[in-house]
């Protein structure tokens, strides 16, 4: 299966998406697809032996709205395209709306003398000069109404463009039967509305240009990101510097950056001394100082001297490119609390041109009111609008994703985002997450010979991946020990390595694991008891059958670790440690950073059996981890956060990854996604009040109290400006700052 994500332009309210999914999925081979009206995409997972690229932009093509790759899809490329095709769609709204707007007004100066008796010319009255002046704002300027209402039909459905055609069509063609039939109204004494049908499309069309201002906003950070990456590169070649275009740098090629430039592609230095500014990706704000056998990210800034580089990743392999897809995704991605505007806006429209069928049969039946039949039908049609609904979940998506983007946190999906804000548990790993992944030696004990004892230990290690192991390698490398040949070797996740040196059987690891193999840990057990009291993870070695010595090694604290904790508490949650460390070395890493929970002594797999008892008790469960040895208990979590740094960090195996491995990412993280569920409730809300109260009260349920009824332009006005304040609400969320700073 094949997973796509693309664009998709022409989309004007969430039932034209309804059409756009209807196209797809009647394509055979299309697995599952989801149409983001608010980001003008769609995702689409098909079978590529049955459906092409091809076949899906034809689908589309034919429902009448047009499909482009993203500019990610491949290689990280420029806006230009996109800003040119926004621009020109600009420019064609805009032409359209100053025509409108400048007949609108002659036809309101032409009504003036019946709403206020002013001076005006007779001849603006006449009903002849209102249709010439209408029609082509009906026409040309409401032209994108008839196209988006007849795609609609041909599938049988019905869209915002929909209830514009046929409410501002009644308008004018019962105006234009007026004007050349008035004989057959004279019972009547009929009026044109003219002015009505005018004033609503230009209305839609002002309110149409400002949404998609606003919406362009919501994309904003996106646009940042792309902007990012260099358009050309200095490649060396012969010994010179050559200029090439981005596209042409291959891996392993070897790239000059001067100061002040921007590294073009991910690669690791070769010669030179700088520092580096990865604000811009990971959101740290303090450069790095970066020397030869350093990797480099592209798209960050050299600052003071100048690199040469290899290139080890181009195209859409390198970091800035992953984050772009990631985010992409993300704002492509519906949460669930959509689900429940989806049903509506399915049901919407149709719902809609029943009730102004049904209004405009009462009035004429019931109340003998041939004015209040034609004016209400029209007010419900005009007012009545689906993109409100439509708009409320993925504008406040795309902008918190952005955001997030913007701190060097990564989020999986829209899903991911709203279930953060409700987690109750926060796991948090020790080694790497509260402590800084980086463990040294302090301390060492031996009976006998310490050199050689050390040298058994670390030969062993030497064959271990883990973190533990390398600082008793380092160590012993360090006090210029050589290591010895190993044979046999075998290691026990989470426990500890074994192997035979010099025809004698080395053991390192934690107690239990000597113990299984039946070496007796209990004249040690006080010394390694004293070391780990002090937050030290004691690492035990034996000899054959029994313990010859101890290596206390201490992984400091991350600066933030304590701050973040009490944070976390402050916001309600419940935090826990989990560690394979020991019972002492947990309870001192607990009582440091302000931890009240914490289980020690388990292995990676027993980690996710932890998770799942949490979650059999009710609770939402986050786990933090490192991404890679945490795997199984960050795949049980409901929510994952995964810590890592620049090019290091698994960007696909986690529902949030927090790029620069700063802890501040973890409440800054649970801060935006609380802000996001409130900003997205708050626009649910006002759309559903808007077109509860608009709808009923457009159909006149007020008119027998007080006689009060909507005029069918303030609906259209009501209605322009609806689905433009949900964005602008949205777009709050481009201001928020975690409200506490680690």
């Amino acid at each position: 299966m094949t997973h796509l994500t693309f664009k998709v332009q022409g989309m004007h309210c969430a039932a034209c998406a309804n059409v756009v999914e209807t196209a797809l999925r009647s394509l055979a081979g299309v697995v599952d697809c989801e149409i983001h009206f608010a980001a003008g995409q769609a995702s689409v997972t098909y079978d590529p032996q049955r459906v092409t690229w091809l076949d899906l932009q034809e689908a589309i093509a034919k429902a009448g709205y047009q499909a482009e790759r993203l500019p990610a899809e491949g290689l990280v490329s420029d806006t230009a395209a996109e800003e040119f095709a926004y621009r020109a769609e600009l420019r064609r709204l805009k032409r359209r709306l100053l025509f409108a707007g400048s007949a609108t007004l002659l036809l309101l100066l032409g009504n003036l003398p019946m709403m206020t008796g002013g001076p005006v010319p007779p001849w603006l009255h006449h009903p002849g000069v209102q249709l010439l002046l209408t029609a082509p704002i009906q026409f040309w300027s409401g032209e994108s109404f008839y196209q988006g209402a007849w795609r609609a039909l041909r599938y049988r459905t019905a869209t915002m463009d929909t209830l514009v055609a046929l409410g501002t069509s009644v308008a004018f063609f019962y105006s234009l039967l007026v004007t050349l039939f008035p004989q057959a109204f004279h019972d009547y004494s009929p009026a044109v509305y003219y002015e009505v049908s005018a004033v609503v499309i230009t209305l839609i069309l002002l309110g149409r240009l400002l949404e998609s201002r606003a919406k362009r906003e919501t994309a904003a950070a996106l646009r940042k990101l792309l902007a990012l990456q260099p358009k050309t590169a200095r490649v060396i070649r012969n010994g010179e510097a050559v200029e090439v275009p981005l596209i042409a740098v291959q891996g392993g090629d070897l790239l000059l950056v001067r100061p002040g430039e921007t590294i073009p592609v991910d690669g690791e230095i070769v010669a030179g001394t700088s520092t580096v500014d990865e604000s811009m990706v990971t959101g740290e704000s303090l450069p790095l100082a970066k020397y030869p056998g350093d990797e480099v990210i592209g798209a960050t800034l050299n600052q003071t001297g100048s690199l040469q580089i290899r290139a080890t990743r181009v195209g859409q392999q390198t970091f800035l490119a992953q984050i772009i897809q990631r985010v992409q995704q993300a704002q492509a991605s519906k949460a669930p609390i959509q689900k429940l505007a989806d049903r509506i806006t399915a049901w919407f429209v149709p719902a809609v041109l029943a009730i102004a069928l049904l209004t405009g049969l009462l009035w004429l039946t019931l109340g003998r009111n041939p004015t209040l039949a034609l004016v209400t039908p029209m007010s419900v049609l005009i007012i009545a609008c689906p993109c409100a609904l439509g708009l409320a979940t993925p504008t406040s998506i795309m902008v918190a994703t952005g955001k997030a983007a913007e701190y060097g946190i990564l989020i999986k999906d829209a899903r991911s985002l709203q279930l953060a804000q409700r987690l109750q548990t926060l796991v948090l790993d020790k080694t790497g997450t509260l402590t800084q992944g980086h463990p040294s030696v302090t301390d060492f004990y031996a009976e006998g010979d310490a050199h050689t004892l050390l040298c058994l230990a670390a030969s062993v290690e030497a064959h271990s991946e883990h973190p533990l192991a390398a600082a008793v390698v380092e160590y012993a490398q360090g006090q210029g020990i050589p290591l010895q040949p190993v044979r046999d070797f075998a290691a026990t996740v989470g426990q500890g390595v074994e192997g035979l040196v010099a025809d004698r059987w080395v053991r390192v690891g934690t107690p239990a694991f000597l113990e299984a193999r039946g070496v007796d840990t209990a004249p040690w057990q006080s010394h390694a008891q004293r070391l780990a009291q002090g937050g030290k993870t004691v690492v035990w070695i034996a000899v054959e059958e029994s313990v010859k010595g101890l290596v206390a090694i201490a992984d400091p604290l991350k600066p933030e670790a304590a701050a973040v904790v009490a944070a976390l508490k402050g916001m309600g949650l419940e935090v826990i440690l989990l560690t394979g460390d020991h019972a002492g070395t947990a309870a001192a890493i607990a009582r440091q950073v302000g931890i009240d929970h914490y289980v020690a002594g388990v292995r990676p797999a027993q980690k996710a059996e932890m998770i799942a008892a949490l979650q059999r008790q009710g609770n939402v469960v986050g786990m933090v981890g490192d991404g890679l040895n945490d795997a199984p208990a960050l795949a049980q979590a409901d929510v994952s956060l995964a810590l890592g740094t620049g090019t290091d960090v698994a960007i696909a195996s986690s529902d949030i990854t927090l790029i620069s491995g700063h802890l501040q990412g973890i409440v800054t993280a649970l801060q935006l996604s609380r802000a996001t569920i409130r900003n997205i409730q708050q626009n649910l809300f006002f759309a559903f009040i808007y077109n509860g109260a608009g709808i009923p009260i457009a159909a006149g349920a007020l008119y027998p109290l007080n006689g009060w009824l909507l005029n069918p332009m303030v609906a259209g006005a009501a209605m322009a400006f609806s689905s433009f304040s949900v964005v602008m609400n949205a777009l709050r969320l481009r201001r928020f700052r975690p409200f506490s700073k680690a």
